[in-house]
């Protein structure tokens, strides 16, 4: 297999894919409703909604690094932490959830049609490459599915 597989591999492992390490980011949002999503573990601590649009707004800096397009934009006010809704509800919830679900597409796209040497080139102007951007957003993924999973625990 390629890097360009391999990578696209480690990426689709951490977002939704069986694996030895446990559950994936998306798998912690299972059977997460808008008021649970909302409850913080502590006075200040983000919320699973926040951690959502957190993982959402970088899948898409990386696409925009990896594809050097600047004019791509994110649909959300914000940037690391988007805002939340106003009146957030079950509704716009399920949009952000779609939203994270997009971005991670999108990227998924960029990261299929890799040319063989892309990955070791730099990712826009960013001092790493795209292939450990890649890893690096995989791994984001990962770290978040886990606070997720311990933000559920503590707030139930």
């Amino acid at each position: 297999p390629s890097l360009s597989t391999d990578l696209l591999a480690v990426y689709d492992q951490a977002f939704a894919g069986r694996s030895w390490h446990g559950t994936p980011l998306w798998g912690a949002l299972r059977g997460l409703d808008a008021d649970h999503a909302l409850r913080r573990p502590a006075p200040g601590r983000h919320n699973v909604w926040e951690l959502v649009l957190h993982c959402a707004y970088w899948k898409f800096v990386a696409r925009q690094r990896i594809t050097g397009d600047a004019a791509l934009i994110f649909p959300r006010e914000g940037h690391n932490f988007p805002e939340l809704p106003s009146v957030p509800h079950d509704a716009e919830w399920k949009r952000d959830r779609a939203l994270l679900k997009r971005e991670h597409d999108l990227l998924r796209a960029v990261v299929a049609a890799l040319k063989p040497s892309a990955p070791r080139r730099r990712a826009g102007q960013s001092r790493f490459t795209v292939a450990e951007t890649v890893v690096g957003i995989a791994s984001h993924d990962l770290y978040h599915a886990g606070q997720v999973q311990l933000v559920r625990r503590l707030t139930e």
